[in-house]
């Protein structure tokens, strides 16, 4: 929290708050993850938005105004073979977004989650250690979503007048059905 304390007074009062952590490593079974992969991505998509959470979720209830909006996956929603600690970490985002929905629900403050699926972005240089022809083959004959695409989405959510809550949005390309699903073609990791 020493990074929240140290803003200045007129950054500190956070009217949205956006938890926006994702990290994938590799594509490895359960059975032979290493513990080192295991941590970095629960430390990285649960711990992360926990702390930050928590270090802002307070001034929210002080001042009785806040908007929080967790962008989970569609992993979170639909797990897959290859990304059981991605999706695990990803389910944990939708129950711990679902847990504070409740918490605050005596409160003005609103609680959203986005889940987009495939979306072009760094993830998959990420998962796959920068090897750029295995990332590219992820969107391979299909238009994936844009960051711009999930940013719209997050612009709409908070933009709702105070009395609607968009609280669980799942958003794929239109070539998408599943979260391995694109084109009619269940899909394995490259």
């Amino acid at each position: 929290f020493k990074v929240i304390a140290s803003l200045p007074q007129e950054l500190k009062d956070v009217d949205v708050l956006i938890n926006n952590a994702g990290l994938v490593i590799g594509v490895d079974h359960i059975a032979s993850v290493s513990p080192d992969k295991i941590d970095t991505m629960f430390n990285t998509n649960v711990k992360g938005l926990l702390n930050v959470t928590q270090a802002i979720l307070p001034g929210m209830l002080e001042r009785r105004q806040g908007h929080i909006i967790n962008i989970g996956s569609i992993a979170g929603k639909q797990a897959y073979a290859g990304g059981g600690i991605y999706c695990a970490t990803k389910h944990a985002v939708t129950a711990i977004t679902q847990a504070l929905r409740h918490e605050t629900n005596n409160t003005p403050i609103r609680v959203s989650e986005i889940n987009p699926g495939l979306v072009e972005t760094e993830f998959s240089m990420v998962r796959f250690d920068g090897d750029k022809e295995r990332a590219s083959k992820v969107y391979a004959g299909m238009e994936p979503l844009t960051g711009d695409d999930v940013a719209e989405i997050v612009v709409f959510t908070a933009g709702r007048p105070p009395h609607v809550n968009m609280a669980d949005t799942i958003i794929f390309a239109n070539a998408q059905s599943y979260a391995t699903d694109v084109k009619g073609v269940a899909r394995s990791l490259p």
